[in-house]
């Protein structure tokens, strides 16, 4: 480990600043979060377990709330979705971006309006469609041309739906290039450049059964500067003021997505709300008026930037072991329960809990439990020398896109989700067991 990177991580030890807001530190070396003990939730509810502060949550949402009063918020539920999450978002005043009918379904279920969701998705099923038709969704995204017809159809004669036109428009931004959507060459939207998206467009006009009310973009995700946006925003508006020129037509929405940066490990960059909300907001206003535009209702989906500062994922050490000059954590969680290591490169800070440790800080990787050699949690991180088997481990930044893409790998099983709130802790999901899987294989 070079000279540099043991400085970040020895200022970062003790640092709290990616941790919910409510953390604390107990004696002894325990830590608290919502005001439960995280060694208590490991004893109550085994682990591994994810850990989601209420509290964060419902802060987050209020922050992107203020910051944008006259804009639709929609929470990008693909981050982390429960029926608990739900009625959050819902309590604090945010609409929902959905991408299946499966989440269009349980967000319903749990009581949530249609009419103030959004349905993505670059290739929809036709239960995608007929579910979001059948149940009033807001608004569809159209993401290719083949959707055009096949919503119209299932819309039927004399019925109208609401749609917009997601747009590539050029602009290269997000952490890595598996989560940049704003350019040309990747599955999601028509393009800006080869003149789809104006084909589209004009398409979705001619069809009387669709009501296009304006247009969407998403660039990419783990955005920590505001220059991208301000960009896609002024391309956005010009083909807005072409599609007027060409078609007449002026549209009343625009929506920018999300990809909301944040910081994973102390002194990482964070996407500046407040500059972007100032920023966005000006550069719309200024792009229109250049263009002889009325300004659009402005929507955005931000869903990272609201689960996950508010989630921790708290594992049990299984093993410990030296190869070389590495020291190798093994714990008994992994890829299966967080995969964004192995798909993006992506970087944590975990942090033992439950003691206190007196030995020196090393150099360490801690990995998962699962037969692939890329089952790495969190690789160059400092830990006490002494961890030893039956420690505790909380990695923060852990309540979106974990959960969410986890898998039954080595049939592990995946983990609860345990909502901690004003000194109490609550099973949200529950663990997913042998009996689960032994009930979904009926095959002999």
């Amino acid at each position: 480990m070079s000279a540099p990177v043991l400085t970040e991580l020895l200022t970062g030890l003790d640092d709290l600043s990616v941790w919910p807001a409510s953390t604390a530190p107990l004696p002894d070396g325990h830590l608290s979060v919502g005001g439960v003990s995280l060694a208590d939730v490991a004893d109550r509810f085994d682990t591994p377990a994810y850990v989601l502060d209420e509290d964060e949550v419902r802060a987050r949402c209020r922050t992107y709330r203020a910051a944008f009063p006259d804009a639709d918020v929609l929470y990008a539920a693909k981050a982390f979705l429960s029926r608990a999450m739900v009625r959050w978002i819902d309590e604090e005043g945010l609409g929902l971006d959905v991408c299946s009918a499966g989440e269009l379904e349980l967000a319903v279920m749990a009581g949530f309006p249609a009419a103030r969701m959004v349905l993505h998705g670059n290739a929809k099923s036709p239960r995608d469609i007929e579910t979001a038709l059948r149940l009033g969704v807001g608004r569809i995204v159209v993401d290719s041309p083949s959707e055009i017809a096949r919503i119209a159809a299932l819309v039927g004669p004399g019925g109208r739906q609401k749609v917009l036109v997601r747009v590539v428009p050029g602009v290269s931004a997000g952490g890595h290039e598996k989560i940049r959507t704003g350019t040309d060459g990747q599955k999601f939207g028509l393009s800006l450049t080869d003149g789809s998206a104006q084909h589209a467009i004009a398409r979705v006009l001619g069809q009387s059964q669709l009501e296009l009310t304006g247009l969407h973009c998403h660039i990419g995700s783990q955005i920590a500067d505001v220059k991208p946006y301000l960009v896609a925003v002024r391309r956005m508006v010009g083909l807005m003021a072409r599609i007027k020129e060409s078609h007449g037509v002026t549209f009343p929405e625009l929506d920018m997505g999300g990809g909301h940066g944040v910081a994973y490990r102390p002194g990482e960059s964070t996407l500046d709300l407040t500059a972007l909300a100032r920023r966005l907001g000006g550069e719309l206003s200024a792009s229109c008026a250049a263009a002889g535009l009325p300004v659009p209702r402005l929507a955005i989906e931000p869903g990272r930037a609201i689960a996950a500062p508010a989630g921790v994922a708290v594992y049990r050490v299984l093993a410990v072991k030296h190869t070389g000059s590495t020291m190798f954590v093994a714990v008994d969680g992994g890829m299966s329960d967080n995969p964004r290591p192995a798909l993006y490169g992506a970087r944590y800070a975990p942090r033992l809990i439950g003691r206190s440790a007196t030995a020196e800080p090393v150099a360490a990787t801690v990995v998962g439990r699962h037969c692939e050699a890329g089952d790495i949690l969190a690789a160059d991180v400092l830990l006490p020398g002494d961890v030893r088997p039956g420690d505790l481990l909380a990695v923060p930044v852990s309540g979106a896109y974990q959960l969410s893409m986890a898998s039954d790998y080595n049939l592990v099983g995946r983990p609860p989700v345990v909502a901690v709130h004003d000194g109490s802790a609550r099973l949200l999901v529950r663990r997913e067991t042998q009996e689960d899987f032994r009930r979904r294989d009926i095959g002999a």
